[in-house]
């Protein structure tokens, strides 16, 4: 790996960071590590999979390769290990995606970018906090009000006690009656029967809309199947299918689902691709990112989602046929439900609501086994049904299933390596805007390797072409001398 680190130097040019860091510094006091040096230290730390700032520093004074990728003599000291902390915090989350955006560029000026097929994943990724000391959340209750006093002064009526700046921690609050229904439905889970291998009954209890970590408020309790809950971030993650490359990364709550986050991973995406003059066409995803707004959102622009739709969807209604013409059903004794009005799920997502009439339903025969307990028979369907049959159709062809093991094969390995291999594993960090920062440069690192290992082959190939090239005309001159010797 010592030819690595040397051809890293002569082949990435970080100069550009001067123009936009310049604004972090002061023209006093003593000078602050060089942009590009904390970089540089940023980049050996997810390329040799250490998360701790202290041990970077420690196994960079003991790399000769690593002294010369930096511009450091060997008697030379290097910056204190908090430095690199204090700068991280400085910097601003665009700057890191400026270096992303140079590495991309890169990618895509040696061909290893096609940008009109990504397939997009995430994986949580867990916080720099522990789930031992979540507080519970308090009531959102109004202010102490004052009082006036007699010499005209405003006094609170109930006094709070002092806190000292060591004890104070953020305090999250929420609607009081959330919590009491919040308690309620947890009153019920410890009265209810425990059965061996349940899981932890005091994790069962602990809920974001409960609990938040003082530490870093913006991790979230999530679990994944088959695993202990954790306070985690979400990694997003949008990979070329062309070589592998990373073409989009960003941070996100955990306690949100992936189809939320599409939309705005799609808009980043096409503006760096649109940038780079490339243009996305099509976007595998898993079923965790089916959404009606979203396969509505990838038509509106012209994009193709290969996304499985959600296992609920159920495209027809036994014994009640669906006519698109008119936008209306029709029940089993003939009667019609036509199209009444729209609603509204929890989530944002828009419904709409078929119904019946009063005296069809009344004189039906058939309302003792099709309706016994309301006044009339309805429907409710989601508004977006065209689009979620037009994804079953792509879903269920043999190009869906083949975009499906496409999907598996290019997004699933990057999410591994970039947990095992380029710092992820944990956020050293707090704070969302730190994960991103972190995950970025996870990223920068996996396709910057990418980058030089393509390169590299590259190189050997023109080299032993050239080499063939040579042999063959050195073969043809010894001919040619030996016909003009024996004439």
């Amino acid at each position: 790996m010592a030819w690595f680190y040397r051809r890293l130097k002569e082949m990435l040019d970080l100069t550009f960071l001067y123009e936009h860091t310049k604004e972090c510094y002061g023209s006093t006091g003593n000078p602050s590590i060089d942009p590009v040096v904390f970089f540089k230290f940023m980049l050996i730390g997810y390329l040799e999979n250490i998360t701790s700032d202290r041990k970077i520093i420690e196994h960079c004074s003991m790399r000769m390769d690593m002294l010369y990728f930096l511009g450091y003599n060997l008697d030379e000291p290097l910056p204190w290990h908090s430095t690199l902390s204090r700068t991280r915090q400085l910097y601003p989350e665009a700057l890191f995606e400026l270096l992303f955006d140079k590495v991309f560029s890169l990618c895509v000026a040696n061909n290893m970018v096609a940008g009109r097929r990504v397939a997009i994943d995430s994986a949580p990724v867990k916080a720099n906090a522990s789930m031992e000391r979540l507080l519970e959340k308090q009531p959102d209750r109004p202010s102490p009000k004052l009082l006036q006093s007699d010499e005209g002064q405003h006094e609170p009526v109930a006094s709070t006690p002092k806190i000292s700046i060591r004890q104070a921690a953020p305090v999250i609050t929420v609607a009081d009656h959330q919590l009491r229904r919040l308690a309620k439905h947890q009153q019920n889970l410890k009265s209810a029967p425990t059965t061996p291998g349940a899981g932890n009954e005091k994790a069962q209890l602990l809920s974001n809309k409960t609990h938040y970590s003082p530490t870093d408020p913006d991790a979230r309790i999530s679990v994944k199947p088959g695993k202990a809950r954790k306070l985690n971030y979400h990694c997003s993650l949008a990979v070329d299918t062309a070589k592998g490359v990373i073409s989009h990364v960003q941070a996100d709550f955990a306690d949100g689902r992936d189809s939320r986050c599409l939309p705005d991973i799609t808009l980043k995406l096409q503006q760096r691709l649109a940038s780079n003059e490339l243009r996305l066409e099509e976007i595998l995803a898993d079923t965790g990112y089916s959404n009606g707004g979203n396969y509505a959102l990838l038509e509106q622009w012209k994009i193709t989602g290969w996304i499985p739709v959600f296992g609920k969807y159920k495209p027809h209604i036994e014994g009640f046929p669906y006519d698109p013409a008119t936008d209306q059903f029709s029940c089993p004794a003939g009667k019609s439900l036509p199209f009444k009005t729209f609603d509204s799920q929890a989530d944002g997502g828009l419904l709409k609501i078929y119904r019946a009439a009063y005296q069809d339903c009344q004189q039906c025969p058939l309302k003792p086994t099709c309706v016994p307990k309301s006044q009339c028979r309805q429907i409710t369907r989601t508004a977006y049904d065209p689009f979620y049959r037009r994804a079953l159709e792509r879903q269920q062809s043999r190009r869906g299933k083949r975009m499906k093991r496409l999907r598996q094969q290019t997004v699933e390995p990057v999410l591994g390596s970039l947990v095992e291999y380029y710092g992820l594993r944990k956020i050293n960090v707090r704070g969302k805007a730190g994960a991103h920062k972190v995950m970025v440069m996870a990223a920068v690192a996996f396709n910057l390797k990418k980058y030089m290992k393509f390169t590299t082959k590259s190189t050997v190939s023109q080299a032993i072409a050239l080499k063939v090239e040579w042999s063959l005309a050195s073969q043809d001159t010894f001919l040619g001398i030996a016909v003009l010797f024996l004439n």
